[in-house]
């Protein structure tokens, strides 16, 4: 067994796995990334890996009754106090009535609150209750020692790879609100 990581960040879990690295399965990229084929193995590390992620978390949300909707508002709210019902809408790219119901049902449950905006009183904002901070930093916690692991094992240069194929994936008019996410207003 080796150490994944080299230096413990703050927060983050040391995980030891074994030597036969599953990255050593996974072929470079060839010098004809565009080629269908290479768009193919993408997009299915992209359906696969995304499924996993959330299967990380699946169990921990169906203990506590909750959807993989239900924690995507908690982490935004967490991410961003105060974030509107409008924003909130933009972040998810869900329904009106879809998002109204998962405010509905953590309100219900005292995981978050709403208060009319600061800046214009017809619009809410959203703040996680302790109860929800909570929630919401243990269930956070099993992503990021899942997506830890990963990125101990594929290193920083893929690691910044991955986030650059990502934000070049979103749309020019989201990649600002993108980067935004934990920043505090000024």
């Amino acid at each position: 067994m080796r150490a994944s990581c080299q230096s413990r960040a703050r927060g983050a879990t040391v995980v030891t796995m074994p030597d036969e690295n599953f990255l050593s399965q996974v072929p470079a990229a060839s010098a004809l990334f565009l080629r269908e084929e290479e768009v193919r193995r993408g997009i299915e590390y992209l359906f696969f890996a995304h499924g996993a992620l959330w299967r990380a978390i699946d169990a921990r949300l169906a203990e506590k009754a909750l959807g993989r909707a239900h924690y995507r508002a908690l982490y935004f709210i967490a991410r961003q106090p105060g974030l509107t019902i409008s924003d909130l809408l933009a972040l998810l790219g869900i329904t009106k009535q879809s998002l109204g119901r998962v405010v509905k049902d953590l309100e219900a449950r005292a995981l978050l609150t709403t208060r009319p905006g600061g800046r214009d009183r017809r619009q809410k904002e959203l703040r996680l209750t302790p109860e929800g901070r909570a929630l919401e930093s243990a269930i956070f916690s099993q992503l990021r020692d899942t997506m830890s692991r990963a990125y101990t094992h594929a290193g920083q240069a893929a690691v910044t790879g991955f986030w650059q194929v990502s934000e070049a994936l979103l749309p020019p008019r989201d990649r600002g609100r993108v980067a935004r996410l934990g920043q505090t207003p000024d």
